[in-house]
């Protein structure tokens, strides 16, 4: 819950009879019970995010080493194709490959790209709806002290 404290303390001036307050202490907490729900959300979007920007950080490389007319044999190019097949395949004969002396433009890596960013987008507006909180409210705690000679 997210808090904040006030504290207030007065002390009187003069000679005060022995029943008069040498000093008074005024604590406020106020809360708001609806903020560790949305810090939930938030962590939950953030997440969502950081997935979502790994595949399309994968992506983007299956693209840069295709465009570049990377050896397909090398470890690291058989890594990143092994990973992103499955993610192009739903995209694969949507366009022609577009190739020159070993450079190819795959047109399928890019319509992932922009589709897994909106799905990425959706899927962080669903969450927001099914587990953020939009309310706001303050509960409030006064507790007041004194201290008598």
């Amino acid at each position: 819950m997210d808090e904040s404290r006030h504290t207030a303390s007065t002390t009187p001036s003069g000679g005060g009879s022995a029943a008069t307050p040498v000093a008074e202490q005024v604590e406020s907490t106020i809360a708001d019970p609806y903020a560790g729900q949305r810090e939930t959300a938030y962590k939950l979007q953030q997440g969502i995010y950081i997935l979502f920007g790994v595949i399309e950080a994968v992506l983007a490389i299956r693209l840069i080493l295709r465009l570049f007319g990377a050896n397909a044999q090398a470890g690291f190019a058989q890594l990143v194709y092994g990973v992103t097949g499955p993610l192009v395949a739903p995209f694969q004969g949507l366009f022609g490959t577009v190739q020159s002396e070993g450079n190819v433009l795959e047109p399928q890596s890019i319509v992932a790209l922009v589709v897994y960013a909106l799905v990425a987008w959706l899927v962080v507006k669903l969450a927001w709806l099914a587990f953020g909180e939009t309310r706001s409210a303050t509960a409030t705690t006064t507790r007041s002290t004194s201290t008598r000679r």
